[in-house]
């Protein structure tokens, strides 16, 4: 596993998102205002687009349903209901401005 560089830090403003294509993985990339941070680009209800999303401190509200989905684990905390699946997350690293993926 390496890293792989996405882009410039300033190319994603504060509180917001974008996605990053790898092949057919999209992954959704987010700045906090505090770090960056990734999730697989996917919603577990409906498929909704993450990166779309309304971000607030590290959760990301889904733009299609208002699922929140928790940045740092994956996991889900709107609905809090027991079966509904976790999404990926991925390593981030900021170097020098530069913000690095690692895919797993």
């Amino acid at each position: 596993m390496s890293w792989t560089r996405v882009t410039e830090s300033e190319n994603i403003p504060p509180r917001e998102g974008r996605t990053v294509r790898f092949g057919d993985l999209s992954i959704a990339l987010f700045n906090t205002g505090e770090r960056f941070l990734a999730v697989e680009n996917r919603c577990p209800h409906k498929g909704g687009p993450l990166a779309d999303g309304i971000v607030g401190g590290t959760t990301v509200t889904c733009p299609l349903h208002n699922w929140k989905v928790c940045l740092e684990s994956g996991s889900i905390s709107k609905p809090c209901q027991e079966g509904i699946p976790s999404i990926t997350t991925y390593p981030v690293m900021v170097a020098d401005g530069v913000v690095f993926l690692k895919i797993v």
